[in-house]
């Protein structure tokens, strides 16, 4: 079985290669020639998976799946969120009140730039990311967090024996992994605010962990897991 992961994140297409194993073949968007800027435009995970799955699906007409993670810490209503992979470069913005979902952005400040209704910046700085959410938890002793994957899988199906005619099925798989946030970062493995979540159960956090360990416990593996029971119960 082939199929198209829609990232460009080399981390979490070997993480999900690696849980896949030879069971499903992982195609990555450089493979199928895709070097476009999918958009990630919605104030969801699950709006964001879908946006970039359906990217895929509708230009290149094959099977695909896409994911989207965020970190929700307690003491901050859920922020991260869904900007995880921004927060820093959203600094002007302040954390969701408690109570609030994070997918209820405040006000950008005058001075960003946006789009998509999401303030411009650079993202993907796992360095900034992790320093701003340390300092905006410096003075509390709540550090519950979570995080939560969701992924999108998009696949055509025939409704007729011949394939002449053919609709879009769209799925939604879930995985989250309780845990909290460290006071100071520890490992050198794995990305983004690994080197700051401790898992429950664990006294490491994911950096120190590992891949090995990581990959059976993780948000990603767990809904990668019930993508990989979907797929594979398929006929």
């Amino acid at each position: 079985m082939r199929i198209v992961f829609a990232t460009n994140n080399q981390h979490k297409l070997q993480e999900v290669r690696q849980i896949l194993g030879d069971r499903v073949e992982v195609l990555s968007l450089a493979d199928i020639g895709c070097h476009e800027d999918i958009p990630e435009t919605g104030l969801t995970l699950e709006e964001n998976a879908l946006q970039k799955a359906s990217y895929v699906y509708d230009h290149y007409h094959l099977d695909c799946f896409a994911d989207d993670t965020g970190l929700e810490v307690d003491a901050l209503g859920g922020a991260p969120g869904v900007f995880s992979a921004r927060y820093a470069s959203m600094e002007g913005l302040q954390p969701a009140p408690a109570g609030k979902s994070e997918s209820e952005p405040r006000p950008a400040p005058e001075s960003a730039s946006v789009s998509g209704g999401l303030p411009a910046g650079k993202s993907h700085d796992s360095e900034a990311n992790m320093s701003r959410l340390l300092r905006e938890l410096a003075s509390t002793t709540d550090r519950r967090a979570r995080f939560r994957t969701v992924i999108a899988l998009i696949q055509k199906q025939n409704v007729c024996p011949c394939g002449c005619t053919a609709i879009k099925r769209q799925h939604l798989f879930e995985g989250i992994v309780d845990g909290e946030i460290t006071r100071q970062r520890s490992g050198a493995e794995g990305f983004g605010y690994d080197p700051i979540f401790r898992p429950d159960g664990y006294d490491k956090t994911f950096a120190e962990l590992g891949p090995d360990v990581k990959n059976t416990i993780s948000h990603r593996a767990r809904a990668t897991a019930k993508l990989c029971e979907f797929l594979l119960a398929k006929p």
